[in-house]
């Protein structure tokens, strides 16, 4: 039985976030590791894999990278994200000689990058990592957040980050629904066949958290009394980024490995049960048909943000929280 390659979380290099490496090789005892924090808005880049002759992620990141440490660097990230997918806490990883290594000041590494590449990708942070470190393969988990605006009209602020819906949506249904994800399944109806592999072939991925929120915090429908929508929204909302017209809601979900195009196509069958064209006890009956066809289609990638990576004691597999 072949089983395809674990993407992350996002959509990768064909639209999701697939967990994957990018020139990565066998650690040599001669090179030293660097891990860095980063995030990028994936709106301008073909997907984080580079690409001869696209632009990508990880071949503007790993150019500038190269002229700050006078090497060439190749990549290796905990999750691939595909194009129009974000980024707020990707983890990724580069060997450098040890020569070189030592003449780099980990500050001066993030403000040469990001002077270079920046807004559109930053570090946030650059360390030596710990031994025995891969940003792949010590994942113990990648968590995304898709974003839906739900109102009348679009917003023009939001248009980048997140999917506009028009249709009222049913958020204790689609609530109700992503609770079906939990646990172990066999996420074939919901994934995007790697080539090389067999229909029959199992995808099997284990989801830790999925739930639906609205992000100003209140309930579905809930006001207070005696204000006006537009009044109660800017004293919720304070300093966050609401749409004034209708509901910003967030889909959450954290699995140990995603499959290409799966949380999209999540989202897109969620918002289904939403609309109320599919009903939330549907959702384990498509897992259990294993069939794609019965499955939503994937909702659109702007909306997609690998949000964290959760990596065990001093970024090894083994429990923990995120970096």
């Amino acid at each position: 039985m072949s089983t395809p390659p674990d993407p992350g979380g996002s959509d990768t290099a064909h639209g999701d976030h697939r967990d994957a490496a990018v020139g990565h090789g066998d650690h040599r005892d001669d090179l030293v590791r660097w891990r860095l924090r980063v995030a990028y808005d994936g709106s301008g880049f073909h997907g984080f894999a580079a690409q001869e002759g696209i632009q990508t992620v990880a071949g503007t990141l790993s150019a500038a990278l190269s002229r700050v440490t006078r090497t060439d660097v190749a990549l290796t990230c905990a999750g691939r994200t595909d194009a129009g997918v974000h980024a707020l806490d990707q983890v990724v990883h580069f060997d450098l000689p040890a020569d070189r290594s030592a003449a780099l000041d980990p500050d001066a590494l993030v403000r040469s990058c990001n002077s270079q590449v920046g807004p559109a990708i930053v570090v946030r942070s650059a360390e030596v990592a710990p031994a025995g470190f891969d940003a792949r393969h010590s994942a113990l988990a990648r968590r995304y957040r898709y974003l839906v605006v739900n109102a009348p009209v679009p917003d023009p602020l939001l248009a980048g980050l997140a999917w506009h819906v028009p249709d009222a949506l049913d958020l204790r249904a689609m609530t109700a629904a992503a609770d079906a994800l939990l646990g172990e399944h066999d996420f074939r109806a919901f994934c995007r066949r790697v080539p090389g592999t067999a229909p029959s072939d199992p995808i099997p991925r284990r989801v830790l958290d999925a739930r639906w929120t609205r992000l100003d915090g209140r309930p579905p429908g809930a006001r207070s009394a005696g204000t006006s929508d537009l009044e109660e929204r800017t004293a919720a909302a304070g300093p966050s980024l609401v749409p004034v017209v209708g509901d910003l809601l967030a889909f959450e979900i954290e699995a140990n490995a995603f499959c290409h195009q799966m949380v999209r196509s999540l989202v897109g069958t969620l918002v289904e049960v939403g609309r109320g064209r599919k009903r939330a006890s549907d959702i384990l009956h498509i897992l259990r048909s294993a069939d794609r066809a019965q499955a939503g289609q994937p909702a659109p990638p702007q909306g997609l943000t690998l949000i964290a990576v959760r990596y065990g004691p001093g970024g090894l597999p083994a429990g923990g929280d995120p970096i």
